[in-house]
């Protein structure tokens, strides 16, 4: 008999903000296959028989290579096995969820999607930061920042992001964020814009910084960044003086 895929949305990096549905598929697995900024909490709700199998990729360090994820999803549902494929925020976000479940769909492997709540929108509320607002911004835009122009994999129609995205959450783009604020102050966006720098989002080692689009690469490089680091580019930074909220629990809490 066939098993089943669950492809999980593991949320942000706070446990508490996975799904109702993704912990019951957490809870129910013979098989967790997970990457890297998955909360290792989470796998804590797994069953003492389930296998827990560690798929992260890492920059030069590699757990299990995407070929290989494949087979394993594939090889572990043929055998009858219940399986969740947890993923850091969500599964279709930056997460190439939609290449494993092309896989499965060809294999005939009956699979599902449990959405999670993704960093570009999560770390930024808990940094004080809403994406949209009625004042300051009516469009957002997700995007990964990683493309290297010397490399020909930049690909971003800058201009497009630079005038007609009013917030914009660059992932995986700390290493690259000098190319980025230069391409976007090439293309007409305002020097003086709003930037935050959301590292670590939704764990209790949340720190936020902020700047201004001409000077934030000094910065992360001042404050030494590390990843997972989430980029906000957009005038809703601003809000962040009035409701930020994280830090106060935090303070708190101390």
């Amino acid at each position: 008999m066939t098993g089943k895929v669950y492809l999980v949305g593991a949320g942000p990096g706070d446990p508490k903000l996975i799904t109702v549905y993704g912990l019951e598929c957490i809870k129910n697995a013979d098989v967790i296959a997970y990457d890297r900024l998955v909360n290792k909490e989470l796998l804590k709700n797994a069953r003492e028989t389930a296998e827990l199998v560690y798929c992260g990729k890492e920059p030069g360090r590699h757990g299990l290579i995407q070929e290989e994820i494949h087979e394993l999803l594939v090889k572990e549902a043929t055998n009858g096995k219940m399986v969740v494929r947890l993923k850091g925020g969500d599964p279709f976000v930056f997460g190439r969820g939609a290449e494993e479940a092309a896989v499965l769909k060809a294999a005939n492997i009956p699979y599902e999607v449990v959405p999670g709540i993704t960093a570009g929108i999560a770390a930024a509320a808990y940094a004080g930061i809403p994406v949209t607002h009625r004042d300051y911004a009516t469009s957002f835009a997700i995007v990964t920042g990683h493309g290297r122009a010397e490399k020909g994999n930049d690909f971003l129609h800058w201009e497009a992001l630079a005038n007609g995205i009013d917030t914009i959450a660059f992932y995986m783009s700390v290493g690259n964020i000098r190319h980025i604020a230069g391409q976007l102050i090439a293309h007409g966006r305002d020097k003086n814009t709003s930037v935050a720098i959301i590292e670590r989002g939704t764990t209790e080692n949340q720190r936020t910084i902020t700047s201004k689009l001409e000077s934030i690469a000094d910065r992360i490089e001042q404050e030494k960044v590390v990843n997972p680091a989430l980029i906000i580019v957009g005038d809703v930074v601003d809000v962040r003086e009035k409701i930020a909220w994280f830090e106060q629990m935090e303070e708190t809490i101390r």
